[in-house]
């Protein structure tokens, strides 16, 4: 072997150790704080379920004593997801299984507790959707849902919310604020009360005027006649219309 051939084969090992070291970097900083925000968030989802499952007790109690027939129905579709209705409205919670970052744009970025460590800019996210009810009831599959709120848990179980109206001032100091019961409540306690206070807007006639045969006939599953709330879930760009 010649002395460049060794000095290659040195440069290559030693080019080798530094990506080694760099990977174990980087699973040491950026996974680990990947998992404990997914764990962080998997605690809270498992809270969500807890707080449902109370106000449900508490809701029908209530409504009980009023001598109102109201239905409240908790139901987990699968481990991260559960279904929470309230007479004509459906609370979707669903959490989902991977870790993201915050956009570089967002303004979180620019705070001192994420640039001391940008890690911590690592979030579970659970999100709120807010659907009809019969929607889900009758099949009906063209109907829409809207995202009313969401939750992001990072790995020092700081959590941050955004959303409509209240949901977006409620909760939005990230980094000085870490989750208990009565956050959760209060956090379950607004979407619920956004989307019971959202009335169904009846559709312009013009839009509903011209119906197909075929429209006709699937009118029972609402396969093409699309059934919302829309005037409540615009996004920042139509909150003018929604003041």
């Amino acid at each position: 072997m010649t002395i460049f051939e060794v000095n290659q084969l040195t440069i290559d090992m030693t080019n080798d150790i530094e990506c080694k070291k760099q990977i174990i970097k980087l699973l040491a900083t950026k996974s680990v704080a990947k998992y404990k925000a997914f764990d962080n968030a998997e605690i809270v989802f498992e809270d969500i379920k807890k707080s449902l499952q109370a106000l449900m007790a508490d809701l029908k109690k209530e409504l009980k004593t009023l001598g109102e027939d109201i239905p409240v129905e908790y139901k987990e579709v699968g481990k991260y997801e559960i279904e929470f209705k309230v007479a004509g409205d459906l609370l979707l919670f669903y959490m989902h299984t991977n870790i993201f970052e915050f956009p570089k744009s967002h303004a979180v970025m620019q705070q001192s507790y994420v640039r001391d460590d940008p890690t911590r800019a690592y979030c579970g996210i659970i999100s709120i959707y807010n659907f009809l009810a019969d929607s889900f009831k009758y099949n009906r599959l063209n109907d829409v849902g809207y995202l009313i709120g969401r939750i992001f848990v990072n790995k020092d179980s700081n959590f941050l919310v955004e959303g409509k109206r209240q949901m977006g001032f409620i909760f939005n100091n990230y980094g000085t604020q870490k989750m208990n019961d009565e956050s959760l409540q209060k956090i379950i306690e607004t979407a619920l009360k956004y989307s019971i206070e959202l009335d169904l807007i009846v559709p312009p006639y013009r839009s509903v005027s011209i119906v197909s045969v075929q429209e006709m006939q699937n009118i029972t599953s609402s396969v093409s006649l699309k059934t919302g709330k829309p005037l409540g879930f615009r996004s920042k760009a139509d909150a003018k219309s929604m003041k």
